[in-house]
């Protein structure tokens, strides 16, 4: 492998004049054309990561998710990613398998890789987060969840739960399962449950129970099953596509006809949704653009830029066939 130091041998220059060259500085004409020249025929590729370490503003940015095995971290990487291309940025990606202490070092990893801010896709926002931004002192926006401290950007899962309590009651449903998560989550887990709760609420003749479970598939068709035989609601509404997968799957195994015996909902717009039979009805959240605007919004910080503390990103609720309208 060829390095600077081969590269201005060859072209005859300082291995400075050729740094300059990599990064846009000002050379002359005929020596621009002579390290090109060289560059081509070597076929060199430049660390981009070592030249963000010596960079006086580094290009390299650290992006840190839960699990990479989530359909919503990886739409919201690619958009990352592409953006960051755009704007001739690098991503790293560092994957916490939603263990809260890797989380902590990979802010402080990253800090020690000179990296030039840190996008992080959180579960949630403590205060040990709190304590390692301020000692950081890098540009840091949070992707999912909010708080007043930071730069956040969230889904507005508060609103996008209420329109979908109002569509679920326009649809005549009035005995209703609600099957959420642990409320550490505060997006998820207590964001969606609220909006949904506030809408139930303004209708007096419903009949709700609200139920937990966790992001796994496995242990949402255990608790569906379960409140299909104890409650045998017209409808469950999930917090997420996954629970609401499983939910299809708990209903299948009981002999249970989706949407004419019982309707489903969840929330995510999962690309398998609309494939899925029945279709799921959900909440769509666009990952990849808030991705986009992630990176945006904290390369705006690193140039000086402002942005708002709290950036809100698009839903629509997609109907398709695992609702069933009850005043039919």
């Amino acid at each position: 492998m060829k390095t600077i130091a081969d590269i201005a041998k060859l072209a005859g220059v300082a291995k400075s004049t050729v740094s300059r060259y990599l990064n846009g500085g000002s050379i002359s004409e005929s020596t621009n054309r002579k390290i090109e020249r060289i560059i081509n025929e070597t076929g060199y590729v430049p660390n981009t990561f070592a030249q963000s370490l010596k960079a006086k503003k580094p290009n390299i940015i650290g992006t840190i998710v839960p699990r990479l095995d989530s359909f919503a971290s990886s739409q919201i990487l690619m958009g990352i990613d592409e953006k960051l291309r755009e704007l001739n940025y690098q991503m790293l990606i560092s994957n916490t398998s939603q263990d809260s202490e890797r989380e902590m070092e990979s802010i402080y990893s990253y800090y020690n890789q000179k990296v030039a801010g840190i996008i992080l896709l959180a579960t949630q926002i403590s205060d040990a987060h709190l304590a390692a931004f301020k000692e950081i002192k890098l540009p840091v926006i949070i992707v999912g969840q909010q708080h007043d401290d930071v730069y956040s950007l969230i889904h507005n899962d508060e609103a996008a739960a209420y329109d979908l309590g109002k569509y679920v009651l326009e649809k005549g449903h009035r005995k209703i399962a609600y099957l959420g998560v642990n409320e550490k989550d505060i997006a998820v887990g207590v964001k969606r449950k609220t909006g949904f709760k506030r809408a139930i609420m303004e209708k007096e003749d419903s009949e709700i129970r609200y139920y937990e479970t966790s992001f796994v598939i496995e242990d949402a068709v255990k608790i569906a099953g379960d409140i299909i035989d104890t409650f045998a609601p017209s409808i469950i509404v999930c917090a997420t596509d996954n629970i609401a997968l499983g939910a299809l799957k708990a209903a299948h195994l009981k002999g249970v006809k989706v949407p004419s015996d019982l309707s489903i909902t969840g929330f995510g717009g999962y690309e398998v949704t609309e494939i899925i039979h029945p279709s799921l009805t959900t909440v769509k959240f666009y990952y990849k653009d808030a991705g986009r605007i992630a990176a945006d919004s904290l390369t705006k910080l690193l140039t000086g830029g402002e942005i708002s503390t709290l950036i809100l990103s698009e839903y629509k609720i997609i109907e398709r066939e695992s609702v069933d309208n009850k005043f039919r």
